[in-house]
């Protein structure tokens, strides 16, 4: 006979399944009798799960409780779920890529290696829709992993210019822009908070010692870095337009919005091109000035001239 423990995690598995179950199934796959049923369904409830009794047919089934009980998988629900959650973690879903990845590291913590060989074959010849720079999976979980453990994270680091060096953090959160994904970080070396692309990020193993978290930096701090820092150009924008309006044009994660007073506005963002800033102030709808950089002032008349060229003749 399974022990009691045993038994409670079986049973919670089988009313997790789409169906109904009779006190006298439940006793067949749990080996057991029908009353020691009744009592385990009982010792489940007081856990706090929703066990529901089916009218008719003295049966059960698993209800929607207040809180997600533990979802027992089985080997091809493991591999289904991970695959998806990576795939999600790659931004394919709009709002979830943060939460995926958190989800994903914890279920790869528990993952039997022979799913892990399962699930690598399966992304290795998949087709992963085109996007931002790609981040290798196990980059993506090494960095979480730290940020929820508190652990200093060492990491070579390649900037825009091709640059290389040795980094020593303290890693606070991950970021995802929608093409792009950034760490939060506490650079111990320059005292201050830094935002850092993954895809230039390799990460040193073994990690370094528990940190106490910090204090969580104000989001316009943060997200400066992840709105220019990583963009070959940068740009400072003058808008004659109230805050408001203006952010109500950008989002966090594409221009910091600073208020100067009721009327004026300074926007900070970046592009990888001088063209597409010029494109993105084009569309902005507001009055502006460009504060930096010069070139910027230059690429908007060329791009003028171009498109009154291409206007047919009055």
């Amino acid at each position: 006979m399974i022990e009691t423990s045993a038994r409670l995690l079986k049973l919670l598995s089988l009313l997790q399944q789409p169906r109904e179950w009779s006190g006298a199934a439940l006793a067949d796959e749990l080996e057991v009798g029908v009353r020691t049923v009744r009592r385990d369904v009982d010792k489940l409830r007081n856990l706090g799960y929703p066990v529901d009794a089916v009218p008719g047919v003295a049966g059960y089934r698993l209800g929607a409780g207040a809180a997600l009980p533990p979802l027992l998988l089985d080997d091809e629900e493991a591999v289904a779920v991970a695959v998806g959650l990576r795939a999600a973690a790659t931004g394919t879903v709009a709002g979830t890529e943060e939460s995926s990845v958190r989800a994903l590291a914890k279920l790869e913590q528990v993952l039997p290696s022979r799913l892990r060989h399962r699930i690598e074959l399966l992304q290795q010849i998949a087709v992963t829709p085109e996007g931002g720079p790609s981040v290798q999976s196990d980059v993506l979980l090494a960095v979480a992993a730290a940020c929820r453990d508190h652990f200093q994270l060492r990491f070579d680091y390649r900037n825009h210019d091709g640059t290389a060096s040795t980094r020593r953090t303290e890693p606070h959160r991950l970021v995802h822009t929608g093409r792009r994904w950034y760490l939060v970080a506490w650079d111990l070396e320059k005292g201050d908070w830094r935002t850092f692309r993954l895809d230039r990020l390799e990460p040193r193993i073994p990690t370094g010692p528990r940190f106490t978290p910090r204090d969580v930096p104000d989001l316009r701090t943060t997200n400066r870095g992840v709105a220019s820092g990583g963009y070959r150009h940068q740009a400072r924008i003058l808008v004659h337009a109230p805050a408001e309006e203006v952010a109500d044009r950008y989002g966090p994660n594409v221009a910091t919005v600073t208020p100067l007073d009721e009327a004026t506005t300074l926007v900070e963002t970046g592009a990888h091109s001088l063209e597409q800033l010029a494109l993105y102030l084009g569309l902005l709808g507001l009055p502006f000035e460009i504060q930096s950089p010069h070139e910027l002032v230059d690429t908007i008349r060329d791009l003028t001239t171009r498109l009154a060229a291409a206007l047919p003749q009055a």
